[in-house]
């Protein structure tokens, strides 16, 4: 069964939608999006710590859509209860970009568990991911609200490629699905923060994540695990892959335990794809160096400073931002070879999923789901449609 809100219950809130984080910098451009795209029945609203700069914000809008002089601003801090309470409680969904999740993600999450209010973040730290699933997914799905992470480039072209992999090949058959991803633009200062903090902390999240395991029980019946991912040349894409220690195959793997359409034996590996060895090896030993450098209080403070993350770059550099993540997914028989592709994935096109997403819940019906779930457990076919009027494209290749 699907769901959609009815007129007399968006009387029962004054907001559809609420942008926290919004003086931040993928928060300014997520507000930009709305603005743009939102439409006119939309009604919305700003939060955030400091009055002043959410009207700095506003008459930013107001230049872009004339309608958005009538923006209402409301304070909070994750530091304050109440204040957070009140946001969660005045809205049916609530966005926001104010990382790294682990040092300021909870309050927010508790008060929507608490009052039923559907969340999307743009978190990609597992541990915040799982930390959350362990505290509040029952009390979330006691109230009825959706709480989704990952809804940037992590995971968003990750898990709908994958589903839209997963559709395109036979049902009741085991399945195994790769997805490798090729992107350009600068990284943005919340995911280096957010990986920082999460290299930092691997033994609590080793921890943490043994525990939701212990907790979160695979489907009955079914099989869902890794392909075993190791650096290897792949002859179809004529590039090296390796495997990307980032969140994504988890939460396409979440996805698959959730939906049986996955088949009774589903398997998924990750990889990033690099043209020439050299670099493989710089890269191997990029991701190395900062591992090693969170672990240390004067190193992680020096990564931390290479970029802030309320910067990033001006709308000309966006604009040659791209990405193309493609998926070869096999079973009963049958090879298909698909892509999700679209433009600046650290800023642009992360602002537009998770903007898209936040109207998807908030308009669209939607199968009856509650807790901390995964974008396709969410959202799924509903996501995709709104993704791909908006630039972004799911295709199937030629082999």
């Amino acid at each position: 069964m699907a769901t959609k809100r009815s007129i007399k219950a968006r009387d029962s809130r004054r907001f559809d939608l609420l942008v926290f984080g919004a003086t931040g910098f993928t928060g300014g451009l997520t507000a930009e999006y709305l603005a743009r795209h939102g439409g006119k029945d939309l009604r919305w609203a700003l939060a955030g710590r400091s009055l002043d700069k959410l009207a700095a914000v506003r008459e930013r809008l107001t230049m872009i859509n004339p309608a958005c002089k009538s923006l209402e601003l409301l304070q909070a801090d994750v530091a304050d209860e109440a204040s957070i309470a009140r946001v969660a409680e005045s809205a049916f969904v609530v966005v926001t970009t104010v990382g790294p999740y682990l040092n300021y993600g909870e309050p927010l999450v508790a008060a929507c568990a608490k009052s039923g209010t559907d969340y999307v973040d743009l978190t990609g730290e597992p541990e915040f991911v799982d930390r959350m699933w362990l505290k509040y997914h029952a009390a979330a799905q006691a109230s009825g609200a959706r709480i989704v992470n990952c809804c940037g480039f992590d995971s968003i072209p990750h898990d709908l490629g994958a589903w839209f992999t997963v559709k395109h090949l036979p049902k009741d058959v085991p399945l195994t699905v790769e997805g490798f991803v090729r992107a350009g633009g600068k990284m943005s200062g919340g995911t280096l923060h957010s990986a920082v903090t999460a290299f930092s902390r691997m033994r609590e999240g080793v921890k943490i994540a043994k525990q939701r395991r212990q907790l979160d029980h695979p489907p009955a019946g079914r099989k869902i695990s890794s392909t075993g991912e190791k650096i290897h040349y792949d002859q179809y894409f004529k590039s090296w892959a390796v495997p990307m220690p980032t969140i994504d195959p988890q939460m396409v793997r979440r996805s698959a335990a959730a939906n049986d359409r996955y088949g009774p034996d589903f398997r998924y590996g990750h990889y990033v794809l690099v043209k020439h060895l050299p670099y493989v090896a710089g890269l191997v030993a990029g991701v190395g160096g900062m591992f090693i450098g969170a672990q240390f209080k004067l190193t992680r403070n020096r990564l931390l400073a290479m970029i802030s993350p309320g910067d990033g770059p001006d709308e000309a550099q966006r604009e040659k931002g791209w990405f193309k993540v493609r998926f070869i997914g096999e079973g009963g028989g049958k090879r298909v070879v698909t892509e999700v592709a679209g433009g600046d994935p650290g800023y642009g096109d992360t602002a537009k999923m998770l903007a898209e997403s936040a109207l998807c819940l908030a308009f669209d019906s939607l199968p009856e789901q509650a807790g901390v779930i995964t974008p396709a457990q969410a959202m799924g076919d509903a996501l995709i449609t709104r993704l791909q009027a908006h630039g972004i494209t799911f295709s199937i290749l030629p082999e």
